[in-house]
């Protein structure tokens, strides 16, 4: 029981982490390495559980501080395009999160595009839990698979601070920025890439200009 609940405070840590955070397959890697009588669902359930938990914590943060309090009223507009056209889709947003949790690709950015919604975050969490419980299965199993062929005391190779892991890092924070900056009316309904400039400082006059009157 100590060692599920070491695991579930573990995994929520890492999924609390909005950048850097060391991959959750990583750590599932590891329980099934090193604990290879184990039960690879049960871990599996269990840092599924912490993962999601995290993840949606996050989401939360980034609505509540990114979208309730630092974002522009321009920007909030724009993601609201975004916002509308996923809800005639619920179906397709769920399937999307579903198979994402399939893979070991970093879900930290996907959280945080998704917080800045107003969108319900039960239904895609659910997807997501799935998802990872499947993938977490698989990680541990491996882990376990390869204790018996591995030398546990041979030197492991690397490390999740790699150049390819900061990179990846660094540009996913970057998506996050160009899917805030991308005019997503214009994208939806004529299916071409605009940038959105910020608005010129006499733009910004004219129009409080005309506020006051």
């Amino acid at each position: 029981m100590s060692t599920l609940a070491t695991l579930f405070v573990v995994v929520l840590l890492l999924n609390l982490m909005p950048a850097f955070a060391p991959p959750t397959w990583m750590a599932m890697s590891w329980v099934g390495f090193n604990l290879p009588e184990g039960n690879p669902f049960v871990f599996a359930v269990v840092a599924a559980s912490a993962a999601t938990t995290g993840r949606l914590v996050l989401a939360a943060f980034a609505r509540l501080l990114l979208r309730g309090r630092l974002m522009r009223d321009a920007d909030r507009q724009n993601i609201e395009v975004v916002e509308a056209w996923l809800k005639k889709r619920k179906k397709l947003t769920v399937g999307a999160f579903f198979l994402y949790a399939l893979g070991p690709f970093p879900s930290n950015y996907l959280f945080i595009a998704y917080g800045l919604s107003g969108l319900p975050l039960a239904v895609i969490g659910a997807a997501f839990f799935a998802g990872r419980t499947i993938s977490y299965s698989v990680w541990a199993y491996l882990g376990r698979l390869a204790s018996a062929y591995i030398d546990i005391e041979s030197p492991m190779e690397g490390g999740y601070l790699s150049g390819y892991f900061i990179v990846l890092q660094l540009a996913l924070l970057g998506s996050v920025y160009v899917l805030m900056k991308l005019d997503w009316k214009v994208l939806i309904e004529q299916r071409r890439l605009k940038w959105r400039r910020g608005m010129k400082r006499r733009d910004v006059g004219r129009r409080g200009h005309t506020a006051k009157h």
